[in-house]
């Protein structure tokens, strides 16, 4: 279970979960920035996507610091690593105290107020008492939604970006991971991580996912722009997806999405209080612009006072760390109005 070397850990007692039982110990990975006001009152809290990380200013280093859209200088900043994720947190790669092992595929199902519920502990237990924001990317925007309406009293602002109500897959997205790990040699019903040939054969397919997922997002497009040689692109993809898969999970990539799939934000839209802004690109594939209007309307139906950001880029799914230029400053003033 791979802990950034910028990274921090909290370790707390036991938490139960809605489905029953408890995990016996609830550890959370994170990263902070900047300085928490003494009535713990400036902090902002960063939702990170799917297969992301807490470094949030290595994958948004326009986005945040001194100065910039989510201000250091002013707000103390926390990315925490979800649970159930691979980066630090309790989740499958992490060792169950029970059995001396990874937990692997008896990682318990988890949802997304559980999510919120542990990251809830690191700000207690890091002296923040209210949140001036909330801002999620993607599956992270998914999460900022369920902060927002199960702690409205909590949160000043939130600010929901390449995601949308409810996740953009089903169940055959779970089957289809599933499948595909199965087929691994040395699988092993998930029991993989033994540094031998079937964490070899998981690992390849990881990075197989991965370079596909990176096609898919926009990040190919933005390379091959970047570095204008084609085997220049291909080389750091290659090295991208490498990286992500030796230091992921394929278990932990199940029990996110389980997580996922089983979460919708309309019935919780009447909790909300807090200003949001919800930013997509036009030509991202996974939350396209076209469910905009349906969700903007869902919104302010609901009394949610909601605005909308399109980002005019190329780059898909990956265009809100692109194209930051085109939207910090909206999101800056964002900030600035209601956090």
């Amino acid at each position: 279970m791979p802990l950034l070397s910028s990274s921090r850990l909290f370790s707390d007692g036991p938490m139960a979960l809605e489905a029953g039982g408890a995990l016996p110990r609830l550890d959370m990975a994170y990263e902070t920035w900047g300085e928490l006001a003494p009535d713990g009152g400036n902090a902002v809290l960063i939702c990170h996507g799917y297969t992301s990380n807490p470094h949030a200013a290595g994958w948004w280093p326009g986005l945040l610091g001194p100065g910039k859209a989510i201000d250091t200088a002013r707000w103390f900043v926390v990315c925490a690593n979800m649970l159930g994720s691979a980066y630090g947190s309790s989740g499958p790669p992490s060792i169950d105290s029970r059995s001396g092992r990874a937990y692997g595929p008896d990682f318990p199902d988890i949802t997304l107020a559980e999510m919120a519920a542990a990251q809830e502990r690191l700000l207690a237990h890091l002296g923040v008492r209210r949140l001036a924001a909330v801002i999620g990317y993607s599956f992270g925007g998914q999460l900022t939604l369920q902060w927002a309406a199960s702690r409205p009293e909590r949160v000043g602002a939130a600010v929901v970006v390449a995601s949308g109500l409810r996740s953009s897959s089903g169940p055959d997205a779970v089957r289809a991971l599933e499948q595909r790990f199965a087929a691994c040699p040395g699988w092993n019903a998930g029991h993989y991580l033994d540094g031998g040939d079937g964490e070899r054969a998981v690992r390849e397919s990881l990075r197989a996912l991965r370079l596909d997922t990176l096609r898919r997002y926009g990040v190919a497009r933005h390379a091959q722009d970047q570095l204008a040689d084609a085997a220049a692109a291909a080389a750091r993809l290659d090295e991208l997806a490498s990286q992500w898969a030796g230091e992921f999970d394929a278990n932990a990539l199940i029990a996110l999405r389980k997580a996922n799939i089983r979460f919708d934000a309309t019935p919780l839209l009447g909790a909300i209080r807090a200003p949001l802004l919800y930013v997509l690109s036009r030509s991202d594939v996974l939350y396209p612009p076209s469910i905009a209007p349906a969700t903007m309307a869902l919104l302010r139906d609901a009394g949610v006072d909601a605005s909308y950001l399109e980002i005019d880029s190329e780059y898909g799914h990956f265009a809100p760390t692109a194209n930051w230029r085109d939207w910090g400053g909206a999101l800056g003033g964002f900030l600035a109005r209601h956090g």
